[in-house]
């Protein structure tokens, strides 16, 4: 089978400290087929400066004002022409040089491919694994317990995808990826670590309007009663995590 392409896109807006190193991840991987699209956001702190060293290299490079990340992520998807796609956002990492290479080799043709990632803090110190550890058989019921798979962890056959749900204004990325794993029939873990993930994105800043986001969306998808059962749930685990740990990493 030809090697397959891979759309990775990466969002940023103002992030002159990270971006660089977003990028090299990208652009240093020794996989050959690799679609690598920016889409900035009009950054104003020297960001641009720094993506245009690499402009040359990069498949398509946008930079104007957007009405937030998902709408930038989804300027990143109408562009893209790749067979799989990849959200690599700016202040997260690909893994490591052989990454992508070590992805595709774990099966042919999969739907999705995930795997684990690696947290770090904002002085790239590592913090270790998520705390919602990859499930061994993802699927798209996977998330009832919480986001078991991050966004940067995995890869989904572009023909699967469709448009962000603009609605959601911090979560958008759980229904986009559950509503891509529902077409999914065959499902690859990879068993590595894919991402290197930069703690304290949106998210964590607006942490209560993500969390009521999350909890629409998984509704949706898994219905009230279930859902309300499943969060009683997590709240024990996180409890018990709390206790073992200290800390809270999603």
């Amino acid at each position: 089978m030809k090697n397959r392409t891979l759309s990775v896109i990466t969002i940023v807006y103002n992030n002159a400290r990270d971006i660089e190193r977003t990028m090299l991840s990208v652009l240093q991987q020794t996989y050959p087929n690799i679609e690598y699209i920016v889409i900035d956001g009009a950054s104003k702190d020297g960001t641009q400066d720094i993506i245009n060293l690499y402009k040359s290299r990069l498949s398509k490079f946008i930079s104007e004002p957007d009405q937030g990340i998902y709408d930038a992520m989804n300027k990143g998807l109408s562009v893209a022409t790749g067979d799989y796609v990849l959200f690599m956002n700016s202040g997260d990492e690909i893994y490591d040089q052989e990454t992508v290479s070590k992805v595709f080799a774990t099966a042919q043709n999969a739907d999705i491919y995930y795997g684990e990632t690696e947290m770090y803090d904002g002085d790239w110190k590592s913090l270790g694994r998520r705390r919602h550890r990859t499930p061994e058989n993802f699927n798209w019921k996977s998330f009832k317990y919480g986001m078991s798979v991050s966004h940067q962890a995995i890869y989904i056959k572009r023909s699967l995808t469709s448009p962000y749900n603009l609605d959601y204004k911090y979560s958008a990325d759980i229904d986009w990826i559950i509503r891509s794993a529902k077409k999914a029939s065959y499902i690859v873990n990879t068993h590595i670590y894919v991402a290197k993930y930069l703690v304290g994105g949106v998210s964590k800043q607006k942490h209560r309007d993500s969390l009521i986001e999350r909890f629409q969306i998984f509704t949706k998808y898994y219905g009230l009663v279930p859902n309300l059962i499943n969060h009683f749930l997590i709240a024990l685990k996180l409890t018990g995590y709390f206790i073992r740990h200290g800390r809270s990493n999603d």
